[in-house]
């Protein structure tokens, strides 16, 4: 009953902001903020103590500002989100702007047929941006996906991640499949900014040790596709604009191992880079130190 009660204020929402128009319900974004922040608190402690252990400069008064400005960035998301059905082909490959050179390089590489391997983050909105560079680049995106506890959500989401293109893999019997993708020389998209399993590698992340997510890196050398990371920053006037860089396989260690945990440190300090430079859009929600 919880689950198909989530499901239709879902369905609801989504329709009150088509009727609204994406501009005025992207307003909708501060009284979420508010309600969650301070009606409702979801994860306020992790956020707030991930905040001040990455920020230790910052004063208590600065760390909550921040803070609340990431609640009402991720409101703003999913509000995008919740609103993304409604957008035509057209809209949806002109939401995220992005330089033409790299995705000429991005091309290129495709075209050496070894499949491409595309990473993101929970930064600025992940899902318009899988969506749109894959229709700018003329290349549908096999995406790998974590399904929701709600599976009438998961449902809901999956249909909208493909309805321009892209098909969607679940995380957990994906190992496979995955593999199967880059073997047919397709593309394969992941956010990789989660933590990995507590054996993991660690590296430092944000100035902490951190247990690192190695699949994308394993996919690479053992298979030799290229990587790419792709993230969408939110603009002041509400846009997108994307940053997309090669992760370089070149003068790495000799050892196996050395290799995974050198090419996994390098995309993660690319996502680092902008992490701190719009703290505000990324996922400080998520337990990335929880040990």
């Amino acid at each position: 009953m919880k689950n198909r009660i989530e499901y239709i204020l879902l369905i609801a929402f989504s329709y009150l902001f088509r009727f609204m128009g994406l501009k005025i319900s992207r307003k909708f974004g501060l009284i979420f903020a508010l309600m969650f922040y301070y009606l409702i608190p979801i994860r306020k402690k992790t956020v707030l103590d991930n905040l001040r252990k990455t920020f230790p400069d910052l004063s208590e008064k600065e760390i909550k500002r921040l803070a609340f400005a990431n609640y009402k960035s991720f409101a703003v998301t999913f509000i995008e989100i919740f609103y993304s059905p409604f957008l035509s082909k057209e809209e949806m490959k002109n939401l995220v702007k992005c330089d033409k050179e790299i995705l000429e390089v991005v091309k290129q590489k495709y075209a050496l047929g070894k499949g491409l391997i595309v990473l993101s983050g929970h930064i600025g909105n992940w899902e318009w941006t899988a969506a749109s560079i894959a229709l700018q680049l003329g290349l549908p995106f096999s995406v790998i996906i974590k399904p929701q506890r709600n599976p009438f959500v998961t449902k809901w989401l999956d249909k909208m991640r493909t309805k321009w293109g892209n098909s969607v893999v679940p995380l957990g019997v994906s190992v496979r499949q995955t593999y199967q993708v880059l073997l047919q020389k397709k593309v394969v998209a992941m956010v990789a900014d989660q933590r990995g399993p507590i054996e993991s590698p660690r590296i430092i992340f944000l100035g902490r040790s951190s247990a690192a997510y190695t699949g994308p890196a394993i996919l690479a050398l053992k298979t030799g596709a290229p990587i790419f990371y792709g993230i969408s920053v939110r603009q002041p006037d509400m846009s997108y604009k994307a940053y997309i860089k090669e992760i370089t396989t070149e003068n790495l260690p000799d050892d196996e191992n050395e290799k995974v945990v050198e090419l996994t440190k390098r995309h993660n300090e690319f996502l680092e880079t902008f992490i701190r430079k719009y703290p505000e859009q990324w996922f400080w929600m998520h337990k990335r130190w929880k040990y």
